[in-house]
């Protein structure tokens, strides 16, 4: 542990480089590398006469963990070759194209996958339509109007709403913002240098700014919430025409008791692509991801909006999880014994992936999310959260109330 780190083997010139490089480029890769340009301001949407009658339409607003980020992959493999053990989706035989999963918003960074929650949930609505994008935070919500900033070349998401809810019946509207504003990205990054080159805990100096922020970056997400419901006001929509879900995060990695590699050493940071702390594990799990969901949980009440609680989705299988394992060019990913999050990209796997990949639902957790959101679907009232069975694939996620 950091206290006692004489303990530890670890010559000081010997790797970590490129897993501290990762870490370092983390917050700004998952932010999409600089900051959005505030959006010049728009007219108000004319109001329609009433409600579209057109295709039913499921719509998914947010940022990366709701838009498909780390869909490319089925599991984790450490190393630098080929298609990692059958888990690179993106891999074609010779090289990786990443648009073949996150289409053309592989180019701006949105990362949209084939996979993603909304596409998972095929039974909800007629046309299932994605606007959310990694990185994105509150402000990426508003409309333009009112605030709302573009993204990646993109207007606000409400703004994309308003055209969709023109075009389309909607009749469900799921949201996941906050985490970004929250600086959920620096968080990991800080824990993985304190982890790679001060061996020392994050936790207590990470607590302290999510606690400073937490109320700005619940503001924002209630103003979101009017944004969207403003919009569809605006588009004809009463209330009850549609519903409106905030979903919270899970954890990707575990807590230290269920984590299948030893806390010294290097096989953290170069085989499992998990470079924390036992105490800061503990504090991510137990700790900061159930703060953030009582929070968003406490918006949703305020808003009336249905919520999901995703904090214990990936229980069992995080990044690194002693209940799951890494495939092997024989055996190859599997959806009941592989990981369900992506690994940290970098060190002996600097070569893999996307940075802003890392720490998301993989191919199996955007399959186990999108049936989540099915189940959430069947019912028309109340909070649930969403679990997962052990040793079984998406067809074993179930709800429970919350």
């Amino acid at each position: 542990m950091p206290e006692n780190s004489s303990s530890i083997t670890r010559p000081a010139a010997r790797r970590g480089s490129r897993l501290l490089a990762a870490a370092l480029a983390l917050p700004l890769a998952a932010a999409g590398l600089v900051a959005a340009a505030p959006a010049a301001s728009a007219a108000p949407a004319t109001p329609a006469l009433a409600a579209p009658t057109g295709p039913t339409a499921s719509v998914t607003l947010g940022d990366s963990y709701i838009s498909g980020e780390a869909g490319r992959w089925k599991g984790n493999a450490a190393g630098t070759s080929g298609s990692r053990n059958g888990t690179d989706r993106a891999w074609n035989g010779s090289s990786a194209d990443p648009s073949t999963v996150y289409g053309a918003t592989a180019a701006s960074g949105c990362d949209r996958s084939d996979v993603a929650e909304v596409i998972g949930a095929p039974t909800v609505a007629q046309n299932r339509i994605n606007l959310a994008c990694s990185g994105a935070v509150t402000a990426n919500v508003f409309r333009a109007s009112n605030g709302g900033q573009t993204l990646k070349g993109e207007a606000p998401q409400a703004d994309q709403l308003a055209t969709v809810a023109r075009q389309n019946n909607v009749k469900l509207i799921t949201l996941s913002i906050g985490g970004n504003d929250l600086g959920f990205s620096g968080v990991i990054s800080d824990c993985v240098q304190d982890y790679l080159i001060w061996y020392s805990y994050c936790h207590d100096s990470a607590q302290s700014s999510i606690d400073s922020k937490m109320p700005t970056a619940m503001a924002g997400v209630g103003k979101a919430i009017d944004e969207i419901r403003a919009v569809m006001a605006g588009a004809g929509y009463a209330q009850g025409d549609y519903r409106l879900v905030l979903q919270s995060y899970p954890s990707p990695i575990p807590r230290s008791a269920e984590m299948r590699y030893p806390e010294s050493g290097w096989s953290r940071s170069d085989t499992g692509g998990c470079p924390f702390w036992d105490g800061d594990a503990d504090w991510a799990r137990d700790t900061m991801v159930p703060q953030i969901s009582t929070a968003l949980a406490g918006v949703a009440a305020a808003k009336g909006a249905q919520f999901l609680d995703l904090s214990d989705m990936l229980q069992g299988r995080e990044v690194c999880s002693t209940a799951t394992s890494q495939p092997t060019a024989s055996t190859g990913p599997s959806a009941t014994t592989s990981e369900w999050a992506r690994f940290l990209d970098g060190g002996l796997n600097s070569t893999q992936g996307v940075l802003q990949e890392s720490m998301h639902p993989n191919y199996y957790g955007q399959a186990a999310l999108g049936r989540c959101l099915t189940l959430l679907w069947g019912r028309t009232s109340g909070d649930f959260a969403c679990r997962n069975t052990a040793g079984q694939d998406a067809s074993g996620m179930y709800l429970s109330a919350r």
